[in-house]
């Protein structure tokens, strides 16, 4: 299996993460009413069956449910999983105290004693990055996490992190952004470019656009309301998808989202596709285990870069 090394001194991981973002979140995706705990346990396992230990969590998903469930899954499978999680900075978080505080909370939820890749969240104000970064430095010296990271940072504010670390002897070890075939910003703005020349690893979230990108979707069938897709969105993202079910026939019919998500990996980034299932995370997983060519990859481009 191919392996992805999270930052210049991480844990190697297998390049298709596990997102949990929907696990136990009943006010976006649903949970306790279309899907629930035995399935979420159930994906949890399908990803760990295909190779898959990479799990990405929040204190904020489910209002901390996700991370109680991830924590209860990794303490019965006894496995060894990489656990990711956030620390979202709400304007009332004003101090390096109250990061400390949720970090604790959060390492409580999961059951570990320390937490592979911490991520500020996003980078909100009124607290200053510097302020965060350093926070975080002091966690790392504390044993309380292994590897920094930040999420939703553009070029700016990756580098002043970056800086900041550099400052006190560490290494800033992702920025985890939204990345795919119809969130194709970073590769414009030059933020993929820096991270690479920085030894920071880009994690894809939402590498399929939120389900669009699985042709499960269509003006017929849109997705549920809050997700906010018009039928134009979906009518005008089809000859993409038509080109995706042609690549991944090739490919010993692969499924679109597949194809999506082997996208992200071409691109360098670490997907991090979400899973509700068993279905959802096996299907997942076959992402891996074969590569698009440079032509498929450029005929993307092509295509969803004329959307």
């Amino acid at each position: 299996m191919e392996l992805f090394q999270i930052g210049l001194n991480g844990p190697k991981v297998p390049a298709v993460g596990v997102g949990t973002w929907a696990w136990g979140d009943s006010l976006f995706w649903g949970y306790g009413r279309t899907y629930g705990r035995e399935d979420t346990r159930a994906a949890y396992n399908a990803s760990l069956a295909h190779g898959l230990t990479f799990f990405d969590t929040a204190e904020v998903y489910g209002g901390g449910r996700s991370e109680l469930l991830l924590g209860q899954f990794i303490a019965e499978s006894k496995s060894e999983v990489v656990v990711a999680s956030k620390f979202m900075p709400f304007p009332w978080r004003l101090s390096a105290g109250s990061l400390k505080k949720a970090l604790i909370d959060s390492l409580n939820r999961l059951e570990i004693p320390q937490i592979h890749l911490y991520q500020i969240h996003w980078p909100f104000p009124p607290v200053n990055i510097e302020t965060w970064m350093n926070a975080l430095a002091d966690a790392a010296e504390a044993g309380l996490i292994r590897q920094i990271g930040v999420s939703n940072y553009s070029r700016q504010q990756t580098e002043r992190a970056f800086r900041t670390l550099e400052r006190r002897g560490l290494h800033l070890a992702s920025n985890q952004i939204k990345c795919s075939l119809l969130a194709r910003g970073p590769e414009r703005d030059g933020l993929l470019q820096l991270c690479k020349e920085l030894g920071v690893t880009v994690i894809a979230y939402s590498p399929l656009a939120q389900g669009l990108l699985t042709g499960k979707y269509s003006p017929q069938n849109p997705p549920p309301m809050q997700r906010r897709v018009s039928g134009r969105t979906l009518r005008r993202i089809q000859p993409l998808l038509d080109e995706m079910g042609q690549i991944g026939i090739q490919h010993g019919n692969k499924t679109s989202a597949q194809v999506a998500i082997n996208w992200c990996i071409a691109k360098g980034t670490l997907p991090i596709p979400g899973a509700k299932n068993q279905r959802q995370a096996k299907e997942n997983a076959g992402a891996l285990g074969w590569s698009l060519s440079e032509e498929q990859v450029a005929r993307l481009d092509e295509v969803s870069g004329s959307l």
